[in-house]
């Protein structure tokens, strides 16, 4: 049966997730809505209007489920939005067809992986997480709810990143670490001990810079 996706923000990162919905056949259509875009169409689907119609139009049947497509320089607005239709709305989720996923791992909703991802046994991605493409996430590892990884992260077993944290591209987790809710580990920084302070972490070592 066909569905359509309605997607939360028409920029950049909606309109990648609008090209993965409908290039891998998970959709058969979508939709947006955005506060800002005053265009008619993006990326040659519709803009349903701003975000206080997300609630009518489902009511309406124009959107089977909903994801959000708010990036990682906004995580407090993108956690927001999920809670705010959370039990309302069904959210969607997209895992892009080349992606391995170990059976005995669980993808929950609103979550999107995109190509190549690798994701190995007894891993949980929470809810509303974007993994980015070619990441890597090894065994008994938890990424926790609206978390942003860039490309090409690294994460080694028995890792726990808690809720609104931002890995940069190639950045590197060693195993057995948690960090703390709200982290931003920067763009090749290795992690080789726990973070217990949310703010931003660079380099190898990575360390605390603010």
């Amino acid at each position: 049966m066909s569905k359509t996706l309605g997607v939360i923000g028409a920029g950049h990162l909606g309109q990648q997730l609008a090209h993965f919905a409908l290039t891998d056949h998970h959709y058969s259509n979508v939709v947006f809505f955005d506060d800002f875009c005053k265009e008619p169409n993006v990326f040659d689907c519709k803009i349903l209007g701003g975000t206080d119609a997300i609630e009518k139009a489902y009511l309406e049947k124009e959107f089977d489920e909903l994801l959000v497509g708010i990036g990682y320089k906004h995580l407090s607005v993108r956690k927001q939005f999920f809670e705010n239709f959370k039990g309302k709305i069904p959210f969607g989720k997209i895992i892009h067809s080349s992606c391995q996923i170990d059976i005995t791992a669980e993808i929950r909703e609103g979550v999107v992986l995109y190509p190549n991802t690798t994701i190995d046994q007894r891993t949980i991605i929470d809810c509303n997480t974007i993994v980015n493409l070619d990441c890597t996430i090894s065994h008994d590892s938890y990424i926790g709810s609206h978390c942003f990884l860039s490309p090409r992260v690294a994460i080694a077993g028995f890792v726990k990143i808690e809720e609104q944290s931002v890995l940069g591209i190639n950045s590197t987790i060693i195993d057995n670490l948690t960090i703390c809710k709200k982290t931003q580990v920067g763009a090749g920084a290795v992690v080789i001990k726990k973070i217990e302070k949310s703010g931003l972490y660079v380099g190898n070592p990575a360390k605390f810079i603010r």
